[in-house]
């Protein structure tokens, strides 16, 4: 059985193979680049090994071929939710850090960034894809619409890959709110030069 530590309990040996998961627009990302800098690891977003130019999937062999060669260095962070590399992500990874935050405050925060990619018409992950209004707000695959969907199934989903223990000893962080995630960073030591 993974033991699920308390955000404001130290970690318990060292992080080098990291994950972090959680609903859309709950703050993956963001994290994942505080932590790089301030532990000195390298971050890889699954999004960026996932999509293809023209918001086109990659094949599924591609996309494993890819995460299977980024989980291969001792080192990373990792960031996304792929059910279909979770065997390779969570089975490598000596910790995971799950951002499990109200839906309310996901919600908000993945409009103030689908607002500023829309405006900025920033590239993602080198592809030439970008948010629109379109097909952010008003389509099938509206981002909003996706996280209202997956946020309880993610939950859900989550606490049982983490209790079954399937994906052996890792040290599982879960933060609920903000400052806890916060608090939790501030007594993390930086990584020695």
């Amino acid at each position: 059985m993974t033991d699920i530590a308390g955000p404001d309990s130290p970690p318990g040996r060292a992080m080098r193979r990291i994950v972090i998961v959680g609903t859309t627009g709950s703050g993956k990302s963001v994290l994942a680049e505080g932590l790089a800098r301030r532990l000195s690891l390298p971050p890889i977003e699954l999004d960026a090994l996932f999509w293809m130019p023209g918001w086109q999937p990659a094949l599924i062999e591609l996309f494993r071929y890819r995460v299977e060669t980024a989980t291969q260095a001792n080192d990373w962070i990792i960031v996304g939710n792929y059910s279909q590399v979770r065997d390779l992500v969570w089975g490598r990874a000596d910790t995971l850090i799950w951002l499990d935050f109200p839906l309310p405050l996901v919600l908000w925060r993945l409009l103030r960034r689908t607002v500023r990619r829309v405006i900025s018409r920033e590239d993602l992950w080198d592809t030439g894809n970008r948010e629109s209004v379109r097909r952010s707000f008003f389509s099938r695959q509206s981002i909003l619409l996706w996280a209202l969907k997956t946020h309880r199934r993610n939950r859900e989903r989550f606490n049982a890959d983490i209790e079954s223990g399937i994906y052996g000893e890792l040290d599982v962080r879960v933060f609920r709110s903000p400052g806890a995630l916060r608090r939790w960073i501030r007594n993390l030591a930086p990584a020695r030069a």
